[in-house]
C-alpha cells in the first residue's frame, strides 16, 4: 500500500467533497435488499467473509473473526430467550449471569479448533484450568478490573483479553439493550453506556456531508460525536486533528491527534454504505502499521488486537 493522504479539507476546517451521486442500475439493488433482511450481527458476518476474500492482509483475522461471530450471535439470542424477562432487569452494575458464565468452555473450545494456533493453543491452557480461574477472568473484565487477572507483563495477557471480551461482547449488548439508557449532555469520550473507550469512529450520511458517531469497542452502543474533536484527549484544534486516507481504503480515515498522538479509525458510510464499521476496521489493518509508523497510538485496540 502507498503512503497516506491529508484528507482534503479535513485538517484545515474546509467542507468535505460531497460523494459522486450515482445512478442505479438494474441489479445493484440486490446487495442493499440482502443487507437490510439481515439482522446487523449477520451483516458483520457476511461482510467479513466477503472482505477475507478482498484483503489477502486481513484474511486470517477475518476467517477467524467469522465463526467467532457466529458463536457471539448464538448467544446474544440465548441471552435474549433466557434473560429478557429477568428481574431485576440485567446492567453493567450486576455480577454476570450464570448462563452466560457456564457457555464459556464452549467458547475456548470453537477458538481451539478455528483460531490461529498461538490462540487456540492458549485457549486449550485456560480450558484446561479450573472453573472458578476462568470466572475470575470474566469478571474481571465485566468489572473493569481486568489488570487484577490480566496483568501486564504475564505470558499470553492479549490473548486472555481476547477470550473476555470476545465471549463477553454479545452479552454486553445485550445488556445496553435492555438498559435503554440514552447518551445527553456534553460529547462523551467514553461510552454512555458501559463506561468503554470507542474502538471506531462512523460518518453517516447526513444532509450533504456525515454525522460522526463513536462505536464501543465492548457493548458496540453508538453515540453521537463532534466531527472535530479528538475522543482521546478532546483536543479541538482542527490543526492538531489531520486525518488521512489511503486509496485501497478510500472509506476508512486514520484520524489523528497530534497533541496526545493517538489514532481512531472511522468508516465512513457515505463513502461506502455497505460497510460495516466493526469489520472493515479490522479489515483496514495496513492503516494501522502505517499509523504506528508515525508514532500514532492506536486510542483502542479491535477485538482481534490489533
Amino acid at each position: 500500500m502507498g503512503g497516506l493522504s491529508p484528507e482534503k479539507g479535513s485538517k484545515y476546517g474546509r467542507k468535505l467533497a460531497t460523494p459522486d451521486i450515482v445512478s442505479l442500475r438494474v441489479g445493484t439493488l440486490g446487495p442493499i435488499i440482502a443487507a437490510m433482511s439481515q439482522t446487523f450481527r449477520q451483516r458483520r458476518i457476511a461482510r467479513a467473509e466477503e472482505l477475507a476474500a478482498q484483503y489477502p492482509s486481513a484474511s486470517e483475522m477475518l476467517r477467524f473473526f467469522v465463526p467467532v461471530a457466529r458463536f457471539q450471535d448464538e448467544l446474544y439470542r440465548a441471552a435474549q430467550k433466557t434473560l429478557k424477562s429477568q428481574k431485576p432487569v440485567v446492567s453493567f452494575a450486576q455480577p454476570l449471569a450464570a448462563e452466560v458464565v457456564e457457555r464459556f468452555p464452549g467458547f475456548l473450545s470453537l477458538v481451539e479448533e478455528t483460531g490461529p494456533a498461538p490462540v487456540a493453543a492458549a485457549a486449550r491452557d485456560l480450558r484446561n484450568q479450573a472453573a472458578n480461574r476462568q470466572l475470575q477472568l470474566l469478571t474481571a473484565f465485566w468489572t473493569r478490573d481486568g489488570g487484577r487477572v490480566i496483568g501486564v507483563g504475564d505470558k499470553g495477557d492479549g490473548h486472555r483479553e481476547f477470550f473476555a471480551r470476545a465471549f463477553l461482547q454479545p452479552y454486553a449488548e445485550f445488556v445496553r439493550e435492555q438498559a435503554g439508557k440514552q447518551e445527553a449532555g456534553p460529547t462523551p469520550c467514553l461510552c454512555p453506556f458501559c463506561s468503554r473507550k470507542p474502538g471506531v469512529g462512523v460518518l453517516r450520511p447526513l444532509g450533504d456531508g456525515g454525522q460522526r458517531s463513536l462505536v464501543c469497542s465492548f457493548c458496540l452502543g453508538e453515540w453521537e460525536f463532534r466531527r472535530i474533536v479528538c475522543p482521546g484527549c478532546g483536543e479541538e484544534n482542527h490543526a492538531k486533528l489531520p486525518v488521512y486516507t489511503a486509496e485501497e481504503f478510500q472509506h476508512v480515515r486514520v484520524e489523528c491527534c497530534d497533541t496526545c498522538r493517538r489514532y481512531i479509525k472511522t468508516v465512513d458510510l457515505t463513502r461506502n454504505g455497505l460497510a460495516e464499521p466493526v469489520v472493515d476496521e479490522i479489515a483496514s489493518i495496513p492503516l494501522d502499521l502505517w499509523a504506528q509508523k508515525q508514532g500514532y497510538t492506536k486510542l483502542q485496540v479491535n477485538l482481534m488486537l490489533l
